[in-house]
């Protein structure tokens, strides 16, 4: 029986539900300006939305042409902040952008860009150059990259090959990648629960409801626990009208689309790729990438509308208009189904629209308050819209609005603040061969072993390298370039609460196309002990995840 006496119910400043990259990256703002917060997610940190995005970290060049400059002006800067603050999984992505016309969309764009509701349906090469020159002048704040470069048909040709000679110009720009943003969600909670010890995370944890102000929590064993807030933030992408829905708050605030992502097993297509992005205009105008993502081609992005976030999953059609515009974009080289390893799909937590074309709909944020009401003595703040680059200034303006409801003001900016692993991470060619040299001697393991474990996990490799555990750094046999003392430290250390945390987030090794069944074996072992799961649980584990890589994912294991 559960204990519902007022001293079993935990008073925070702020709760916080939902545990993807606008809920952590709020999290840890708050946390470091030393206010007690509570997080909880019904799944995994980052196991939502957040785990489906093209995997940029871009300006959003394409936000030129829908008139949202404030937006690229706020892109740009925290683009450039991020690959300061995360060099250890954002770096940068030079990025072809191929124009099949000299002039067409420009009057089109002038519509756009005063109002219309109709996007251009072609990106000639006048609007293009415009677009790049003015690219360059948003991202001029913490300027690391250079500016862009334009190429008439000839060149063009030389620069990518491959590339259909259908087309008459192309430019090369510069954005960026992030590897591995769902360990970056988890850096961020990490960085928070740091900065403030009293504060709490948890994942597995569902929202029963409220009564009088106290938030009913079910954690993953069934306990329940309570807690309460003056302010409550809801976090929930997707689900936030859902969420909103138990809280008492009513309204439509979510209007979604989904977006759906495959991988290929390609090495011509990454080597013809050069290290590059190709981002480009399909044949029915609609804008697709595709880039070398650890060695796979990752190729993008549908924009569907969409509403269930639970069933989404990369659909047949999809496949095919993948395909279809690859072969058309890159004719010289052959497509098909047996080359995908991996695929995903996840739903934009876009604000409500009734814009017909889904890629008209505002990518910008919003944090609506809705106060206090009879029966819920909290304020709610609605995390609305935003995109995985803006995390950062969209939790600042909102750690702001909760601070000046406190009566605080800020103790500590996050624009020049390290994240995770990226702290003390050595970016420099020099500083980087004496770091893995100095830990390369400290640990026994090779330069090339420390130099892997520090691209993965940047300086949390010093932690996982002094992990000493009952294999050290033994191989995983059936899984290529992993350790099991590697495994068991993160099983051990980063709140790992299923199977699926440790492949899918954790670590690349379910979207790097590596995992076997024999490995997923393994890894569920090393899992089982570190976590005290007895041979049921852990053979639940294992039909759990091999079930959710089939039906989602495509992967047989």
């Amino acid at each position: 029986m559960t204990d519902t006496t007022e001293a079993a119910v935990e008073t925070f400043d702020v709760i916080i539900l939902g545990a993807g990259i606008n809920g952590a990256g709020l999290f840890r703002d708050l946390c470091l300006q030393g206010l007690k917060c509570l997080i909880v997610d019904k799944a995994d940190f980052g196991s939502g939305t957040s785990a489906a995005p093209s995997r940029l970290i871009h300006g959003g060049i394409k936000y030129l042409e829908t008139g949202e400059l404030g937006l690229v002006a706020q892109s740009t800067l925290e683009r450039n902040l991020l690959l300061r603050n995360a060099p250890h999984c954002v770096e940068a992505l030079p990025t072809f952008i191929p124009s099949f016309s000299l002039t067409k969309g420009a009057f089109a764009a002038l519509r756009t860009l005063f109002g219309s509701t109709t996007a251009p349906r072609s990106r000639g090469a006048l609007l293009i150059k415009i677009g790049l020159a003015l690219y360059d002048l948003y991202g001029a704040r913490h300027r690391v990259m250079p500016k862009h470069q334009f190429f008439f048909r000839r060149k063009a040709l030389k620069e990518m090959p491959d590339i259909t000679p259908r087309i008459v110009a192309g430019g090369i720009y510069y954005d960026a990648k992030i590897s591995r943003p769902e360990r970056l969600v988890w850096e961020l909670l990490r960085d928070g629960l740091d900065a403030s010890p009293q504060s709490a995370a948890m994942n597995g944890t569902t929202l029963l409801g409220q009564e009088n102000g106290v938030l009913r929590l079910q954690g993953p064993s069934g306990g329940e626990r309570r807690a309460r807030a003056d302010i409550v933030v809801n976090g929930a992408g997707p689900w936030i009208d859902h969420v909103n829905a138990v809280l008492g708050v009513s309204g439509k605030l979510i209007g979604g689309t989904k977006g759906s992502h495959i991988l290929l097993k390609h090495p011509e297509l990454v080597k013809s790729l050069k290290g590059r992005m190709i981002y480009f205009e399909a044949d029915d105008g609609r804008i697709c990438l595709v880039y070398d993502f650890l060695g796979l081609a990752l190729v993008g992005s549908t924009d569907v509308k969409a509403d269930n976030p639970d069933t989404v999953r990369c659909e047949e059609d999809e496949i095919d208009y993948f395909l279809a515009s690859l072969r058309s974009l890159l004719p010289g080289l052959q497509f098909g189904r047996d080359q995908i390893v991996y695929a995903y799909s996840g739903i934009r937590p876009l604000p409500a629209s009734d814009a017909n074309n889904p890629g008209l709909i505002s990518r910008d944020h919003s944090a609506p308050v809705t106060e206090p009401a009879a029966g819920r003595p909290f304020a709610v703040i609605s995390l609305v819209g935003g995109k995985w680059t803006t995390f950062r200034g969209f939790a600042e303006e909102v750690a702001d609005t909760i601070l000046s409801r406190m009566g605080r003001s800020r103790a500590k900016s996050t624009q020049m603040l390290p994240i995770g692993g990226g702290r003390g991470y050595p970016v420099e060619a020099a500083e980087r061969r004496a770091w893995i040299s100095q830990r390369a001697k400290r640990s026994g393991l090779s330069e090339a072993r420390v130099e892997t474990l520090l691209g993965r996990y940047g300086t949390t490799a010093d932690a996982i390298l002094a992990h000493g555990g009952k294999d050290g750094d033994v191989p995983l046999a059936h899984v290529e370039g992993y350790s099991r003392g590697e495994i068991d430290w993160i099983a051990r250390n980063e709140m790992v609460g299923h199977l699926a945390d440790i492949v899918m987030r954790r670590t690349t090794l379910a979207i790097e196309g590596k995992l076997t069944r024999q490995g997923l074996e393994d890894i569920a072992d090393i899992a089982a002990d570190a976590l005290g799961w007895d041979a049921p649980r852990r053979a639940e584990e294992l039909a759990a995840i091999t079930a959710h890589l089939t039906q989602f994912n495509r992967v047989n294991l």
